[in-house]
């Protein structure tokens, strides 16, 4: 058989294959609906408990004030002085009258951020933000303030919102923050803010 005959040969058969219909190995899945089962629980204590089995530091407070009381304790406490904001009225709002210049050298970063993830305990941070790409990564500690309207269930209603906000023009950064940096490279032992934060901490003020 020619080279000719057997590449028609062939052809035949790949024609053969597609015109036969092939069952789905597996149900259609209904992409609107979620993986989990919904929530039984309030969204704030879903979120805390993922939040801090991950390392993370919450806060609950109840109104401006309580966060302005509850974060300079913390700052006190902590003796963290060189306090960079890239958002000033995020600055203002936190009762932070002087920030530092630089999040090369600073002590802590403070943001914002677009949702939290209740299911996992997640912070979801994006470029079109005031803080931009890095303010949330480069800091030895990131302090994160949030609001209850910014909660959500699961990764795919986060997606959902961030879709209807920024519509075809999605940032090209988008950080799924899930506590401190950690890793277990080496020897596998773990180690906590070798690629990110050592600490994170998130305020959410309810109202």
């Amino acid at each position: 058989m020619n080279a000719s005959a057997s590449r028609e040969n062939m052809l035949k058969k790949i024609r053969q294959a597609l015109s036969t219909s092939v069952p789905v190995p597996f149900p259609v899945h209904d992409a609107s609906s979620g993986l989990f089962p919904p929530a039984n629980d309030d969204e704030t204590i879903l979120f805390a408990e993922a939040f801090t089995s991950l390392q993370g530091k919450f806060a609950l407070c109840e109104n401006e004030n309580d966060l302005r009381v509850q974060l300079s304790n913390l700052l006190h406490l902590k003796e963290w002085n060189k306090v960079y904001c890239a958002d000033a009225a995020l600055a203002r709002y936190c009762g932070v009258l002087q920030t530092h210049p630089s999040l090369d050298d600073c002590d802590v970063s403070i943001t914002g951020c677009e949702y939290l993830i209740a299911r996992t305990g997640t912070l979801v941070l994006t470029a079109h933000q005031p803080h931009g790409r890095t303010s949330g990564i480069y800091a030895p500690v990131h302090i994160c303030v949030a609001y209850n309207h910014q909660l959500v269930y699961d990764l795919k209603d986060a997606l959902y919102f961030l879709k209807e906000k920024y519509g075809n023009t999605l940032p090209s950064f988008i950080n799924f923050a899930s506590g401190p940096s950690r890793t277990a490279d080496i020897e596998k032992t773990l180690v906590t803010g070798v690629h990110g934060p050592k600490e994170v901490y998130c305020f959410l003020v309810d109202g």
